[in-house]
């Protein structure tokens, strides 16, 4: 979908990631990395691209199996700021380097860009790196383009915490960044975290644009809450309910870097052209 370099054999890098997004991205540089954490739930939350056979899973990240790591003697581990706690034990096992997409004080995927470069040079792959973004931005650019003749409404993106609550997502995160890169109008115009969601009341969705499409992102949780939901009076009084105008997609990482970016964009875009038939 993005250009990237057919992947090599499993686990040939001998570099471990304890973070989806920055293991995705290796992935699309061609580079598949020796082990990650939380790969029993990776084609759960990342979906696409598939993990191929012979990476090796080093348990959470709240619970790293340091035995097993330091058994498979890697040459890098990769790391976010979220789990600086666990640098001194893993700088006994090998070099760590930490990279930043969410924080305050900036966009997700301009920082997906910057951190994309960094980690292509510092497994050799800089060149890699360069030709994945500039295949991203053309897919961005047709995208754009794509919206364009759509005259798309407003879209809101929420995913489920349960029958009352959602994430709803904008602002700095990354589905944000990825519908201004596209052109597509955030339905939803309050604030939200660096992390690019807010969590709201199902009630504060009366608050969209009338006109706007609802995107529901998966995992439903609980997997029967659109069932249950065509019970509440309150759900079926929302216009975007009313007119039938509710999308279920499949999941796509929502704190990941540029592919993950890209694959929403492409998904949104295929909703709406789907919607405006």
């Amino acid at each position: 979908m993005t250009g990237a370099p057919t992947i090599t054999r499993a686990g040939d890098s001998g570099v471990v990631s304890l973070d989806y997004g920055l293991a995705s991205t290796m992935l699309a540089l061609g580079s598949v990395p020796r082990a990650i954490a939380s790969l029993r739930n990776w084609s759960e939350w990342v979906v696409e691209p598939t993990m191929p056979q012979g990476v090796v899973d080093i348990g959470t990240t709240s619970e790293i199996n340091l035995e097993v790591l330091t058994s498979l003697r890697p040459s890098l581990i990769l790391s976010t700021p979220f789990l600086a706690a666990l640098d001194e034990k893993l700088f006994r096992i090998a070099p760590v380097e930490t990279f930043t997409v969410y924080a305050e004080n900036g966009e997700a995927l301009g920082r997906a860009y910057v951190e994309t470069l960094r980690l292509g040079a510092m497994i050799g792959r800089r060149q890699e790196a360069e030709a994945f973004l500039a295949s991203a931005d053309a897919t961005f650019g047709r995208l754009r383009e794509r919206v364009k003749s759509l005259s798309a409404p407003p879209v809101a993106v929420i995913n489920f915490i349960d029958q009352r609550h959602a994430r709803i997502y904008g602002g700095p995160g990354l589905y944000g960044g990825a519908m201004r890169r596209i052109g597509l109008e955030n339905a939803w115009k309050g604030e939200a975290s660096y992390w690019g969601f807010r969590t709201i009341g199902l009630e504060q969705l009366a608050e969209l644009d009338e006109e706007a499409n609802l995107v529901v992102v998966s995992p439903l949780l609980p997997p029967d809450v659109l069932t249950r939901l065509s019970e509440s009076p309150l759900w079926t009084s929302l216009p975007f309910v009313r007119r039938q105008r509710i999308s279920v997609v499949p999941g796509v990482l929502m704190f990941g870097m540029v592919q993950e970016a890209l694959r929403f964009s492409t998904i949104m875009v295929d909703v709406l052209e789907t919607a405006a038939r």
